[in-house]
C-alpha cells in the first residue's frame, strides 16, 4: 500500500463515525426523557470538550509554530468573524447548524493535517486518525439531532448526507498530502482559521446547549472530552 493510499484510508476511517453517530441519534427514547435531556446534553458537552482539546492542543499550537503574531491573529480572528456571519445567516433562515459547522471545522483541517503529516513521514498519522474518528462520533450524534429538530429534512436523507460527508476526509487528506506537505505556513493559517470558528461556535451555540439545571453529567462530559484530546496529544508527543 502506498503512503497516499494509506492516508486516504485513514481519513476515510476517521470520517465514517459521522454517519455512525447520526445513526445513534435516530434512537428515539431510552427511559423517561433521559435521552433528550441528560444524555443529549452530556454528548453535546463531550463534543465541545473534544473540540476545545483539538483547538488548544493541536490546531493552535501547530499554527503558532509556523506563523508570525500578526498573521496568526488575523487568521484566528477571520475564522471567528466568518462563522459569526454564517451563524447569523442560519438564524435568519430559521435553521441551526452550529454542531454541523463545528464538526466540519474539526474534521477538515485535521484531515488536511493528516495528509500533510504522512507526506512528511511523521509517525503520528494513525493516532491522529483515531482521534478524528472518536471526535466525529459525538459530533455526528449532536449534528443529526440538531438538524432533525430545526429542519423538515427526512431522517434517511440526513443520514445519506452524513455518509457523503465522509468523502470530505480523504479529499482533504489528498490535498494535504499532495499540496500542503511543503506549504506548512498555509496549513498553519487554515488551522488557526478553523480554531477561531470553533471558539465562536463553542461559546455561542454548543456550551449554552450543554447546560442543564440540577444535572452534573454534562460538565463532566466536557471534562471527559478534553481528557480524550489531552491523552491523545500526550501519546503523540511521547
Amino acid at each position: 500500500m502506498s503512503v497516499l493510499t494509506y492516508a486516504l484510508l485513514l481519513a476515510t476511517l476517521g470520517g465514517i463515525t459521522i454517519p455512525i453517530g447520526g445513526l445513534l441519534g435516530t434512537v428515539r427514547q431510552i427511559g423517561p426523557n433521559w435521552l433528550d435531556r441528560e444524555f443529549r446534553h452530556s454528548v453535546i458537552a463531550f463534543g465541545g470538550g473534544a473540540l476545545l482539546s483539538a483547538v488548544s492542543l493541536v490546531l493552535v499550537p501547530e499554527g503558532m509554530m509556523r506563523l508570525d503574531v500578526v498573521t496568526a491573529l488575523i487568521a484566528f480572528g477571520a475564522g471567528g468573524v466568518l462563522f459569526f456571519l454564517l451563524d447569523r445567516l442560519l438564524e435568519r433562515k430559521g435553521g441551526s447548524g452550529a454542531q454541523l459547522m463545528a464538526m466540519l471545522l474539526d474534521f477538515l483541517p485535521e484531515s488536511l493535517a493528516l495528509g500533510a503529516l504522512l507526506a512528511a513521514d511523521e509517525p503520528a498519522g494513525l493516532l491522529l486518525a483515531f482521534l478524528i474518528a472518536v471526535q466525529n462520533l459525538p459530533e455526528g450524534f449532536n449534528a443529526y439531532r440538531e438538524i432533525v429538530r430545526s429542519s423538515k429534512l427526512g431522517r434517511g436523507l440526513i443520514l445519506l448526507a452524513f455518509c457523503a460527508l465522509v468523502l470530505l476526509g480523504p479529499a482533504a487528506a489528498f490535498v494535504g498530502f499532495t499540496v500542503l506537505g511543503d506549504m506548512r505556513e498555509v496549513l498553519a493559517a487554515i488551522m488557526l482559521f478553523a480554531s477561531g470558528g470553533i471558539f465562536y461556535l463553542t461559546f455561542q451555540d454548543i456550551a449554552p446547549q450543554a447546560q442543564l439545571e440540577r444535572h452534573w453529567a454534562p460538565p463532566l462530559g466536557a471534562v471527559a472530552g478534553f481528557m480524550l484530546g489531552l491523552g491523545g496529544h500526550m501519546m503523540v508527543a511521547g
